[in-house]
């Protein structure tokens, strides 16, 4: 057992190390500490959904069709979903056992190793279906982790916002999903426009897996600076964010977790809507080159990062349930018309990313961690971290399988009727919680 914690005891020395000095941490460092962990995370992620489109068909399903070959990427791209909830429970074991530090530290590990072992799958020319039975393995392993890379930093932060700036500090987490999507996307771009379309194939594809290591190391780190130190473990167990039995969590609380796992379902599906299944759509059914819309991806995920920041200033000023309330509608209407702009060319590709990031901005920046003062103060960590896996489970696996289906069979308004369902959900969840308004309102 020694031999095994030793990596995780030296890491969480380390961190403590910089706080030897006796500074406490300001909220500015927890902020920063959060966006780094979740623009990490969202690398990782954005990392790997990119090659499902470019790569994984050729690589790893060459017996199918270029469609096929992605509906079966698409379908291992889910499978991390599943295992979130998974990790939720394995993590929260661990936590309880050895603490957070251990908690996080082996998790990001367990991230970043499933992440860079996709590096060296082989393909299917050279081991069969075996390609693809690795290839779930570590994708679920990349599940497992990121359930169990969850550290209460958000709960915190939101649960210290002064009165009036609830919205503010909930949007600050949300900065790393368009932050993560712009470094992946710009980092492909580069390897696609700068290797002939073999080498990207053979072997180009597998440099931003190791980049997304070496990522979660820097990132593991900066967290761990903020979780171990004394001050911030009294600030943990003085807000109640400890770990809490799963099952015991379950029984009590079911009925926050119902409503916080189906609130976001418009943000969550609006999500890959806009960055998963329009670079497969026009990949598989134009003749659009993928290095010139990846350049499109990162400028509409710039205009996220202000539509973010802007979420925190109007639900501050209107309130948190009226931000998901408006924004579920502006996407059920989005949805009538929009995802038909994909069809439209060049120019209907922009027009269609920079308004749907705009308007996922405007819905992603207040949809996590609605229902965190909901929970019993007990529970609040272990419910807070559970509800998250469920709504991206209900909300998002499945949106680039179904969506792409959906298109190729029926066209792309099917893809708006799927993304329009999300939005019914969402408000339909907020109409039914009464709750659940008054709390986040």
């Amino acid at each position: 057992m020694v031999a095994d914690t030793a990596p995780t005891e030296q890491a969480e020395r380390d961190a403590r190390a910089l706080h030897e000095d006796g500074h406490p941490i300001s909220p500015a460092e927890i902020a920063i500490g959060v966006i780094i962990g979740r623009t990490s995370e969202f690398f990782d992620f954005f990392v790997y959904a990119i090659a499902s489109v470019l790569v994984f068909p050729k690589h790893v399903f060459p017996q199918f069709d270029p469609l096929t070959g992605t509906l079966w990427s698409f379908a291992i791209f889910a499978l991390a979903f599943f295992a979130r909830p998974v990790g939720t429970v394995i993590f929260t074991a661990i936590d309880r056992a050895y603490g957070r530090g251990a908690k996080l530290t082996i998790a990001l590990f367990l991230l970043g190793g499933s992440t860079a072992a996709i590096a060296f799958l082989p393909g299917y020319d050279s081991i069969g279906l075996g390609a693809a039975a690795l290839l779930a393995l570590f994708r679920m392993g990349q599940g497992v982790a990121l359930g169990g890379s969850w550290d209460g930093l958000a709960s915190l932060l939101a649960i210290n916002a002064p009165a009036g700036k609830r919205g503010w500090y909930a949007m600050i987490p949300q900065l790393g999903a368009p932050l993560g999507l712009i470094v992946a996307s710009l980092l492909f771009t580069f390897l696609i426009s700068a290797l002939p379309a073999q080498d990207f194939l053979d072997w180009g594809w597998r440099y931003p897996f190791f980049v997304a290591f070496a990522i979660n190391v820097v990132a593991l780190f900066a967290r761990l600076r903020i979780v171990v130190t004394p001050e911030y473990e009294r600030s943990f167990q003085h807000r109640d964010l400890e770990p809490a039995p799963m099952m015991e969590t379950l029984r009590s609380n079911w009925k926050v977790i119902a409503a916080g796992a189906f609130a976001p379902l418009a943000s969550f599906a609006m999500f890959h809507m806009v960055t998963v299944f329009p670079l497969s759509w026009v990949f598989l059914f134009t003749d659009e080159t993928p290095a010139r819309f990846l350049l499109i991806e990162a400028i509409a995920a710039f205009v996220g990062v202000l539509a973010i920041i802007a979420s925190g200033l109007l639900a501050d000023r209107v309130g948190r349930r009226t931000m998901l309330g408006f924004t579920a509608a502006a996407i059920a209407a989005f949805s009538g018309f929009a995802p038909q702009l994909l069809g439209a060319g060049e120019a209907g590709e922009a027009a269609f990313m920079l308004l749907g990031f705009a308007l996922l901005g405007l819905s992603f920046g207040q949809s996590s961690g609605a229902l965190s003062s909901d929970f019993q103060p007990r529970h609040r960590y272990t419910g807070s971290a559970f509800t998250s896996d469920l709504a991206w489970l209900f909300g998002a696996g499945f949106a680039p399988m179904v969506a792409l289906w959906l298109s190729s069979e029926f066209g792309l308004i099917a893809a708006g009727g799927y993304l329009l369902s999300g939005a019914i959900g969402t408000l339909v969840a907020l109409w039914l919680n009464r709750e659940l308004a008054r709390n986040i309102g």
